[in-house]
């Protein structure tokens, strides 16, 4: 039975306890305040990321794509460790450098070693969208399934792939030149509650919603309207979170168990771009 490893980067918001569980490999990405640099999930943590955000007067957060050298390491050491091959999952090549990365050492792995195996799949999202892939292929490795066969799978259910989260403010997005100023100027000056998902690696913002608790419903009624077969619901420090995944859970169809149904804060590689105070979820719906 073949041995394929499965990595990912921070983006991908899997926490440290899922991620070791499922043996997934997490290469981090490089958080900067001012001055300040830190590595993802390594020196600063989700927790101390969100008090650094939120504390008055903090400098904006960067972000930075993770280096071709962190990737080669990874790969190494998987080799190393035993693995027959590597399929690496990315966060969107559109919002990020961190494929580009994956990609150039991987092709300095093949110069080195040509029988070396390392496919890496651009996830066309971020967060949970991107982690939900990881967790999947991770089952297929435990299957046998191929490097080739779990890459391919993995690229077909991109496409029912789908993450809605209610934001307070586009300004973050805004700062972090992910969306454009005028979107942003148009939903402050109306001081409405966007909504945004991820489309074909693009940042969209949806709709935009007069009060928090519309928005919150919006979002519910979006994320349930087909049949779903995982969820993972998002947070940037927002209030009832679970409420609101119990309440998600009670709508969709699909016979979701609960228990099954994670909920966690965005970490520090995409909370940048998020700003406090959103909720929303990534869905897979079924097929």
């Amino acid at each position: 039975m073949s041995r394929v490893a499965i990595m990912t980067d921070s983006a991908s918001d899997l926490p440290a306890s899922t991620a070791a569980r499922a043996g997934i490999v997490v290469v981090p990405l490089e958080v900067s305040f001012g001055e300040e640099r830190f590595t993802a999930g390594v020196d600063l943590t989700t927790e101390d990321f969100w008090k650094r955000m939120t504390a008055p007067d903090a400098p904006f957060p960067k972000t930075a794509a993770a280096s071709a050298g962190q990737f080669r390491t990874a790969y190494d050491e998987a080799f190393a460790a035993g693995a027959d091959a590597v399929v690496c999952i990315t966060v969107a090549g559109t919002l990020s450098g961190t494929l580009k990365s994956a990609s150039i050492a991987r092709d300095d792995l093949k110069a080195d070693q040509p029988e070396r195996e390392v496919i890496v799949v651009d996830s066309g999202s971020a967060s949970m969208g991107e982690g939900v892939l990881a967790l999947m292929a991770t089952e297929l490795a435990a299957e046998g399934r191929t490097a080739a066969d779990i890459a391919a799978v993995v690229e077909d259910r991109k496409s029912d792939l789908n993450l809605y989260i209610a934001l307070d403010t586009l300004e973050y997005l805004k700062r972090g030149g992910r969306i454009s100023g005028t979107k942003a100027a148009v939903g402050t000056l109306l001081s409405v509650k966007p909504i945004i998902t991820i489309r074909d690696g693009a940042v969209d913002s949806v709709e935009s919603v007069r009060t928090r608790s519309k928005a919150r419903e919006r979002v519910l009624e979006l994320l349930s309207e087909r049949p779903v077969e995982r969820i993972a619901v998002l947070h940037t420090m927002a209030d009832d979170v679970d409420g609101f995944r119990d309440e998600l859970v009670r709508r969709v169809r699909g016979g979701i168990d609960p228990t099954h149904v994670s909920s966690q804060p965005v970490g520090p590689s995409v909370g940048p771009h998020l700003g406090p105070g959103g909720i929303g979820a990534v869905v897979l719906y079924a097929r």
